[in-house]
């Protein structure tokens, strides 16, 4: 396990406040957050252009390096990306050097004497970005696209410019996120995210079993019967089932969890009648969301992913922005004369 602890805002951002590495919410305040939601909704335009590209990044590489599996993240920073016109290298560390017996940091030095700009890191152990930022390679730009059970920031963010887009902004709103809360590093840093947005209210709602001890401690409210943490909710946010990452009898049956904890039309008529429903994926149909739901005119799902792209652009833009300014600042006053 790599040790991580709360990231500090100055290892995210420049000495000017700008973002230089992605990381984390931990320590963003709601200035920097609404200058990632409003910096992508200027690039929702781009897919819409017959040629879906800007010349933001052209000349810059960026390195995909997904430690773990994923089709959704890794395909929608792999076109924000190229639509920002940087060269892409998708790294396949099944067949990478780290599979030999290389290790974390060699590999990443080695891309770095490559001449990369930006590696985007999905790692099963929590906390692997932030000691690639920290320790392996600080001169290129970071991008946490999950690790671990500690975060997922793009995620969370594309989340806050759907509700965003929706409901016009944040204050006032109660939002529910249910499921597995456990698991997900999905939910921490929509908890994150949602507090420092200010809404009125966020509830998580789930069985004893799949929700970390310290869940109160986020700024939330625990729910454990879902026909009372439904009631009055704008947005509520359904959590994939991480099967995978669970150790022990933590369910009863698939079948008795989506009898208590999934979305169907019954539960979804005790919010409020404009409430929308989001996931983040994949969705397991039956088990978290019924079908009518996940399909119906509530569902915001598919403008999540859309959102994604745009909210990853501007997540890579900004950071790389940061880079060049804080190399730009580095240099000997002679030279950048």
């Amino acid at each position: 396990m790599i040790a991580h602890g709360s990231t500090s805002p100055s290892l995210q951002l420049t000495h000017e406040g700008r973002l230089k590495h992605f990381l984390t919410l931990d320590g963003l305040d709601r200035a920097m957050l609404t200058a990632i939601l409003d910096t992508a909704d200027s690039f929702i335009e781009v897919g819409e252009r017959t040629i879906k590209k800007v010349p933001l990044l052209r000349g810059r590489t960026v390195v995909n390096l997904f430690f773990e599996s994923s089709t959704r993240t890794r395909s929608t920073f792999e076109l924000a990306a190229k639509r920002l016109s940087a060269d892409v290298l998708n790294l396949d560390i099944n067949t990478s050097a780290t599979s030999k017996g290389e290790s974390l940091s060699d590999t990443l030095l080695n891309l770095e004497a490559m001449a990369s700009d930006m590696f985007v890191v999905r790692h099963s152990q929590s906390g692997a970005p932030h000691f690639i930022a920290e320790t392996v390679t600080p001169g290129v730009a970071i991008i946490n696209a999950g690790d671990g059970r500690h975060a997922h920031p793009t995620q969370a963010m594309l989340d806050m410019l759907t509700i965003r887009q929706h409901k016009g902004g944040f204050e006032g709103l109660k939002v529910a996120v249910v499921g597995d809360i456990l698991h997900s590093r999905v939910a921490r840093s929509q908890i994150r995210a949602l507090n420092t947005l200010g809404v009125a209210e966020v509830r998580v709602i789930a069985p004893a079993t799949l929700l970390p001890r310290d869940i109160e401690s986020l700024g939330c409210k625990v729910e454990y019967d879902m026909s009372h943490g439904m009631r009055d909710l704008d947005v509520v946010i359904m959590l994939r089932l991480q099967l995978e990452r669970m150790e022990g009898a933590l369910l009863p049956s698939e079948r008795e969890f989506y009898r208590l904890y999934g979305l169907n039309q019954e539960k979804l008529s005790l919010a409020k009648p404009d409430c929308i429903v989001m996931h983040p994926g994949p969705i397991n149909r039956g088990v978290e969301i019924e079908s009518e739901v996940a399909d119906g005119s509530q569902s915001v799902i598919l403008n999540q992913v859309t959102n994604g792209i745009a909210v990853r652009m501007a997540v890579m833009s900004m950071a790389m922005s940061g880079q060049v300014s804080e190399r730009v600042k580095a240099r000997p006053a002679e030279v950048r004369t």
